[in-house]
Protein backbone atom coordinates (compact mmCIF):
# COMPACT_ATOMS: atom_id res chain seq x y z
CA UNK A 1 0.00 0.00 0.00
CA UNK A 2 2.82 1.98 -0.15
CA UNK A 3 2.90 2.99 -3.38
CA UNK A 4 -0.71 4.17 -3.40
CA UNK A 5 -0.34 5.62 0.46
CA UNK A 6 1.91 8.26 1.35
CA UNK A 7 3.77 7.31 4.76
CA UNK A 8 2.28 10.64 6.28
CA UNK A 9 -0.91 9.18 6.14
CA UNK A 10 0.08 6.61 9.39
CA UNK A 11 -0.49 10.35 11.09
CA UNK A 12 -3.47 11.18 9.69
CA UNK A 13 -5.34 8.12 10.27
CA UNK A 14 -4.27 8.36 14.01
CA UNK A 15 -5.13 11.77 14.14
CA UNK A 16 -8.72 11.40 13.00
CA UNK A 17 -9.37 8.66 15.38
CA UNK A 18 -8.84 10.37 17.96
CA UNK A 19 -10.81 13.57 16.57
CA UNK A 20 -13.54 11.35 16.67
CA UNK A 21 -12.66 10.66 19.65
CA UNK A 22 -13.18 13.54 21.08
CA UNK A 23 -15.74 15.06 19.02
CA UNK A 24 -18.09 11.43 20.38
CA UNK A 25 -16.88 12.74 24.04
CA UNK A 26 -17.93 16.32 23.36
CA UNK A 27 -20.90 15.71 21.72
CA UNK A 28 -22.28 13.21 24.87
CA UNK A 29 -21.09 16.11 27.43
CA UNK A 30 -22.74 18.82 25.10
CA UNK A 31 -25.83 16.61 25.00
CA UNK A 32 -26.04 15.60 28.54
CA UNK A 33 -25.81 19.45 29.52
CA UNK A 34 -28.65 19.83 27.37
CA UNK A 35 -31.17 17.84 28.90
CA UNK A 36 -30.22 19.40 32.01
CA UNK A 37 -30.96 22.22 30.70
CA UNK A 38 -34.30 25.33 31.45
CA UNK A 39 -34.53 24.50 27.00
CA UNK A 40 -35.59 21.06 27.92
CA UNK A 41 -36.62 20.75 31.63
CA UNK A 42 -38.63 24.39 31.23
CA UNK A 43 -37.48 25.39 34.72
CA UNK A 44 -37.88 29.18 35.77
CA UNK A 45 -40.24 29.03 32.80
CA UNK A 46 -43.62 31.43 32.95
CA UNK A 47 -46.37 29.65 30.83
CA UNK A 48 -48.68 31.29 29.32
CA UNK A 49 -51.83 30.76 31.21
CA UNK A 50 -55.37 31.46 30.34
CA UNK A 51 -55.86 33.80 33.62
CA UNK A 52 -52.63 35.18 34.89
CA UNK A 53 -53.42 33.87 38.40
CA UNK A 54 -50.93 35.36 40.74
CA UNK A 55 -50.03 33.32 43.39
CA UNK A 56 -47.86 35.93 45.60
CA UNK A 57 -51.39 38.25 45.42
CA UNK A 58 -53.34 35.55 46.72
CA UNK A 59 -51.34 33.54 49.15
CA UNK A 60 -49.20 36.79 50.20
CA UNK A 61 -51.23 39.29 50.22
CA UNK A 62 -54.56 38.35 50.58
CA UNK A 63 -53.56 35.11 53.42
CA UNK A 64 -55.26 31.96 51.01
CA UNK A 65 -53.78 28.77 52.41
CA UNK A 66 -52.77 26.05 49.87
CA UNK A 67 -55.45 23.78 50.50
CA UNK A 68 -58.14 26.26 49.36
CA UNK A 69 -57.36 25.70 46.39
CA UNK A 70 -55.47 22.54 46.54
CA UNK A 71 -57.76 20.13 48.36
CA UNK A 72 -56.63 17.23 47.64
CA UNK A 73 -53.09 17.60 48.34
CA UNK A 74 -53.11 15.81 51.59
CA UNK A 75 -55.39 12.70 50.92
CA UNK A 76 -54.24 12.30 47.00
CA UNK A 77 -51.65 11.67 44.95
CA UNK A 78 -53.27 15.17 43.29
CA UNK A 79 -52.80 18.38 44.23
CA UNK A 80 -55.40 18.68 42.37
CA UNK A 81 -56.62 22.29 40.38
CA UNK A 82 -59.28 24.45 42.02
CA UNK A 83 -62.57 24.03 40.25
CA UNK A 84 -64.35 26.87 38.75
CA UNK A 85 -66.50 27.62 41.73
CA UNK A 86 -63.82 28.08 43.81
CA UNK A 87 -62.84 31.17 41.91
CA UNK A 88 -66.20 32.64 42.60
CA UNK A 89 -66.37 31.66 45.77
CA UNK A 90 -64.86 35.52 45.93
CA UNK A 91 -65.10 36.73 42.51
CA UNK A 92 -68.86 36.64 42.08
CA UNK A 93 -68.49 39.56 44.85
CA UNK A 94 -65.13 41.20 44.07
CA UNK A 95 -63.74 41.80 40.58
CA UNK A 96 -66.91 41.13 38.69
CA UNK A 97 -66.33 43.14 35.32
CA UNK A 98 -62.57 42.55 35.35
CA UNK A 99 -61.22 41.98 31.64
CA UNK A 100 -58.59 39.73 32.94
CA UNK A 101 -61.48 37.48 34.34
CA UNK A 102 -63.58 36.70 31.74
CA UNK A 103 -62.34 33.40 30.78
CA UNK A 104 -63.39 32.42 34.63
CA UNK A 105 -67.29 33.46 33.90
CA UNK A 106 -67.07 31.95 30.66
CA UNK A 107 -66.52 28.72 32.00
CA UNK A 108 -69.02 29.21 35.57
CA UNK A 109 -71.86 30.18 33.11
CA UNK A 110 -71.22 27.34 30.42
CA UNK A 111 -69.56 24.58 32.52
CA UNK A 112 -66.83 24.03 31.05
CA UNK A 113 -63.27 23.86 32.80
CA UNK A 114 -60.82 26.49 32.33
CA UNK A 115 -57.92 24.95 30.04
CA UNK A 116 -54.84 25.78 32.23
CA UNK A 117 -51.29 25.36 30.89
CA UNK A 118 -49.51 22.11 33.94
CA UNK A 119 -46.61 23.61 34.78
CA UNK A 120 -45.39 20.84 37.25
CA UNK A 121 -45.73 18.58 34.26
CA UNK A 122 -44.16 14.95 35.12
CA UNK A 123 -43.71 11.93 32.65
CA UNK A 124 -46.28 9.60 31.98
CA UNK A 125 -44.51 7.00 33.74
CA UNK A 126 -43.24 8.58 36.89
CA UNK A 127 -45.91 8.24 40.00
CA UNK A 128 -45.58 11.13 42.61
CA UNK A 129 -47.92 11.25 45.42
CA UNK A 130 -48.63 14.06 47.23
CA UNK A 131 -50.26 12.57 50.31
CA UNK A 132 -47.13 10.59 51.40
CA UNK A 133 -44.69 13.76 50.90
CA UNK A 134 -46.94 16.00 52.73
CA UNK A 135 -47.59 13.85 55.66
CA UNK A 136 -43.55 12.94 56.08
CA UNK A 137 -42.50 16.96 56.25
CA UNK A 138 -42.33 17.91 52.72
CA UNK A 139 -42.76 20.83 52.68
CA UNK A 140 -44.44 22.74 49.63
CA UNK A 141 -41.93 24.93 48.78
CA UNK A 142 -39.65 22.48 49.05
CA UNK A 143 -40.53 21.46 45.78
CA UNK A 144 -42.20 24.12 44.28
CA UNK A 145 -40.36 26.98 45.81
CA UNK A 146 -41.34 30.25 47.46
CA UNK A 147 -44.80 29.94 45.51
CA UNK A 148 -46.03 33.19 47.91
CA UNK A 149 -43.22 35.02 46.01
CA UNK A 150 -44.65 34.48 42.13
CA UNK A 151 -46.82 37.06 40.59
CA UNK A 152 -47.02 34.12 37.79
CA UNK A 153 -46.04 30.56 38.57
CA UNK A 154 -43.17 29.06 37.33
CA UNK A 155 -41.24 25.82 38.20
CA UNK A 156 -38.13 26.67 40.19
CA UNK A 157 -36.53 23.03 40.59
CA UNK A 158 -35.94 20.48 37.46
CA UNK A 159 -37.97 17.77 38.43
CA UNK A 160 -36.03 15.29 36.83
CA UNK A 161 -34.76 11.96 38.38
CA UNK A 162 -31.47 13.41 39.51
CA UNK A 163 -32.91 15.71 41.63
CA UNK A 164 -35.46 13.21 43.16
CA UNK A 165 -32.84 10.78 44.17
CA UNK A 166 -30.73 13.44 45.80
CA UNK A 167 -33.59 13.86 48.17
CA UNK A 168 -34.12 10.40 48.94
CA UNK A 169 -30.80 9.41 49.49
CA UNK A 170 -30.58 12.73 52.26
CA UNK A 171 -34.28 13.58 53.20
CA UNK A 172 -33.18 15.10 56.36
CA UNK A 173 -31.86 18.30 54.91
CA UNK A 174 -35.63 18.59 54.31
CA UNK A 175 -38.14 17.33 56.67
CA UNK A 176 -39.39 19.92 58.52
CA UNK A 177 -42.15 19.40 61.27
CA UNK A 178 -45.74 18.83 59.18
CA UNK A 179 -47.32 21.98 61.25
CA UNK A 180 -44.96 24.12 58.94
CA UNK A 181 -45.87 22.15 55.58
CA UNK A 182 -47.50 25.08 54.18
CA UNK A 183 -45.22 28.10 55.73
CA UNK A 184 -43.62 29.04 52.92
CA UNK A 185 -41.34 31.10 54.84
CA UNK A 186 -40.32 28.20 57.45
CA UNK A 187 -36.19 28.66 57.99
CA UNK A 188 -34.31 25.19 58.38
CA UNK A 189 -32.99 24.92 62.38
CA UNK A 190 -29.91 26.93 63.20
CA UNK A 191 -28.05 28.37 66.06
CA UNK A 192 -30.02 31.67 64.90
CA UNK A 193 -33.73 29.82 64.33
CA UNK A 194 -33.72 26.61 66.67
CA UNK A 195 -36.61 24.44 66.78
CA UNK A 196 -37.87 22.21 70.10
CA UNK A 197 -39.08 19.25 69.45
CA UNK A 198 -41.08 16.19 71.57
CA UNK A 199 -42.92 13.18 70.39
CA UNK A 200 -45.41 10.90 72.06
CA UNK A 201 -46.11 7.43 71.19
CA UNK A 202 -48.07 6.35 68.60
CA UNK A 203 -51.53 6.20 68.73
CA UNK A 204 -53.06 3.43 67.05
CA UNK A 205 -55.00 4.70 63.63
CA UNK A 206 -53.09 7.73 64.14
CA UNK A 207 -50.30 9.14 61.60
CA UNK A 208 -46.69 8.61 63.03
CA UNK A 209 -46.37 12.20 62.24
CA UNK A 210 -48.81 13.59 64.50
CA UNK A 211 -46.88 11.94 67.08
CA UNK A 212 -44.40 14.82 66.96
CA UNK A 213 -44.46 18.20 68.39
CA UNK A 214 -42.56 21.25 67.26
CA UNK A 215 -42.34 24.42 68.37
CA UNK A 216 -40.06 27.59 67.64
CA UNK A 217 -40.33 28.56 71.32
CA UNK A 218 -38.29 27.55 73.95
CA UNK A 219 -41.54 25.48 75.79
CA UNK A 220 -39.23 24.97 79.10
CA UNK A 221 -37.55 27.98 79.12
CA UNK A 222 -35.10 28.06 82.28
CA UNK A 223 -35.25 24.04 82.60
CA UNK A 224 -32.08 22.83 80.75
CA UNK A 225 -33.14 21.42 77.62
CA UNK A 226 -31.70 19.00 76.19
CA UNK A 227 -29.53 20.16 73.35
CA UNK A 228 -29.01 17.76 69.93
CA UNK A 229 -26.12 16.80 68.59
CA UNK A 230 -24.71 15.08 65.70
CA UNK A 231 -22.40 13.02 67.15
CA UNK A 232 -25.15 12.24 70.01
CA UNK A 233 -28.03 9.32 70.45
CA UNK A 234 -31.21 10.77 70.66
CA UNK A 235 -32.19 10.71 74.02
CA UNK A 236 -35.37 8.52 75.52
CA UNK A 237 -38.61 10.89 75.55
CA UNK A 238 -39.47 10.93 79.36
CA UNK A 239 -43.00 12.37 80.55
CA UNK A 240 -41.93 15.10 82.84
CA UNK A 241 -43.48 18.16 83.77
CA UNK A 242 -47.21 19.60 82.62
CA UNK A 243 -48.35 21.54 79.46
CA UNK A 244 -46.96 24.77 78.47
CA UNK A 245 -48.76 27.66 77.05
CA UNK A 246 -46.43 29.34 74.29
CA UNK A 247 -47.59 32.54 72.64
CA UNK A 248 -48.63 32.49 68.40
CA UNK A 249 -48.58 35.86 66.54
CA UNK A 250 -50.83 34.09 64.13
CA UNK A 251 -53.20 31.43 66.30
CA UNK A 252 -52.71 33.31 69.66
CA UNK A 253 -51.90 30.68 73.01
CA UNK A 254 -51.48 27.87 72.16
CA UNK A 255 -51.20 24.99 74.68
CA UNK A 256 -48.35 22.44 73.90
CA UNK A 257 -48.81 18.52 74.92
CA UNK A 258 -48.29 17.83 78.80
CA UNK A 259 -45.24 15.29 79.98
CA UNK A 260 -43.14 16.01 76.68
CA UNK A 261 -39.04 15.95 77.15
CA UNK A 262 -38.40 19.09 74.65
CA UNK A 263 -34.98 19.00 72.95
CA UNK A 264 -33.58 21.81 71.04
CA UNK A 265 -32.27 21.11 68.05
CA UNK A 266 -29.61 23.97 66.28
CA UNK A 267 -28.84 22.00 63.45
CA UNK A 268 -30.87 20.76 60.46
CA UNK A 269 -29.52 17.79 59.91
CA UNK A 270 -29.85 16.60 63.73
CA UNK A 271 -33.35 17.86 63.44
CA UNK A 272 -34.09 15.66 60.13
CA UNK A 273 -32.70 12.70 61.29
CA UNK A 274 -35.09 13.22 64.43
CA UNK A 275 -37.96 13.49 62.40
CA UNK A 276 -36.34 10.58 59.73
CA UNK A 277 -36.89 8.73 62.82
CA UNK A 278 -40.17 9.12 64.13
CA UNK A 279 -41.89 9.73 60.53
CA UNK A 280 -40.80 6.44 59.59
CA UNK A 281 -39.11 7.89 56.54
CA UNK A 282 -37.65 4.52 54.60
CA UNK A 283 -33.90 4.89 53.97
CA UNK A 284 -32.40 4.28 50.31
CA UNK A 285 -31.96 0.64 50.69
CA UNK A 286 -35.58 0.01 51.65
CA UNK A 287 -36.95 1.11 48.62
CA UNK A 288 -36.33 -1.73 47.21
CA UNK A 289 -39.17 -1.56 44.66
CA UNK A 290 -39.12 0.38 41.51
CA UNK A 291 -42.84 0.81 41.12
CA UNK A 292 -42.32 3.11 44.20
CA UNK A 293 -42.13 5.86 41.44
CA UNK A 294 -42.63 4.41 38.48
CA UNK A 295 -45.46 2.81 37.10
Amino acid sequence: MAQIFDRSSNALARMSLVLTGLIIIGLGLTLDELQRSPWVTRQGQRADQPVPFSHKHHVEGLGLQCQYCHTTVEESSYAGIPPTKTCMNCHAEIWTDAQILAPVRQSWATGESITWTRVHDLPDYVFFNHEIHVNKGIGCATCHGRVDQMPIMYMQNSLQMEWCLNCHRNPEKNLRPTSEIYNMAWKDASELHPVWCASDDVKKGMPTAESVTCTEENPQPGAGEQVAALNQPLAGLHPQGVGTTIDSEDTGPEMLPAGLHYTKFTDQEALGKFLAVHYKIRNPRELTSCEVCHR
